[in-house]
């Protein structure tokens, strides 16, 4: 079993990972034990979110193996413009390795901070807000959509949760490809047909 590793912070946007989390808690009810979730944080200590939730984790980055990750999750907060070296040297090894990192909103300016979008496609909330760090130099790379996939690095901005959420799954090979089009096409129109197409598949 491997671990897709939820970062906390201080102010983490909510709506950012909660599509996320919530399609591995379903794979798991349907049997699927190939991926744990743990929620970490920079020392282990409890952070509360941008919406005032107290979220107690299971542990810090520093104990986290690169080897044993599936994925590595970093939802956005105002705190990206410094700050959160671990867990971002981290996501630097990770893609190295080849495993699956996304970030969404601002983290996406972590990102930038240590050079990994200088030299792969990516998007971001705007290409002025990762201009905001000066390691960045990737504005070429810089694509205005909904979600960036590029090798193993996900990228999306924070107004797309669900678009973030749904190119993991597929990386993750979360669920076969119709579960996932049926989830997308039932969360983004609300119509009853792929909510028949999403039970006829489970």
């Amino acid at each position: 079993m491997k671990t897709i590793a939820l970062y906390a912070t201080d102010t983490m946007a909510d709506w950012e990972y909660g599509y996320l989390v919530a399609g591995v808690a379903m794979a798991r009810e349907q049997g699927d034990d190939r991926y744990q979730l743990t929620v970490v944080s920079d020392g282990g200590d409890e952070v509360t979110s941008l919406g005032g939730m107290h979220i107690r984790p299971d542990g810090a980055v520093v104990d986290l193996e690169t080897s044993e990750l599936a994925a590595l999750i970093l939802p956005g907060g105002n705190t990206w413009d410094a700050e959160h070296d671990a867990v971002l040297g981290l996501a630097g090894e990770a893609l190295d390795r080849g495993t699956p990192v996304g970030g969404i909103c601002g983290a996406t300016l972590g990102l930038a901070r240590i050079g990994i979008l200088n030299d792969r496609p990516h998007t971001s909330n705007a290409l002025e807000f990762l201009g905001t760090a000066t390691e960045y130099s990737g504005s070429e790379h810089y694509r205005d959509e909904r979600t960036v996939v590029s090798g193993s690095l996900v990228t999306a901005p924070g107004t797309a949760p669900l678009e973030f959420a749904k190119a993991l799954f597929e990386m993750l090979e979360l669920f076969p490809p119709p579960v996932i089009d049926a989830w997308y096409g039932l969360y983004t129109t609300g119509e009853k047909k792929y909510f028949d197409q999403l039970q006829g598949e489970q």
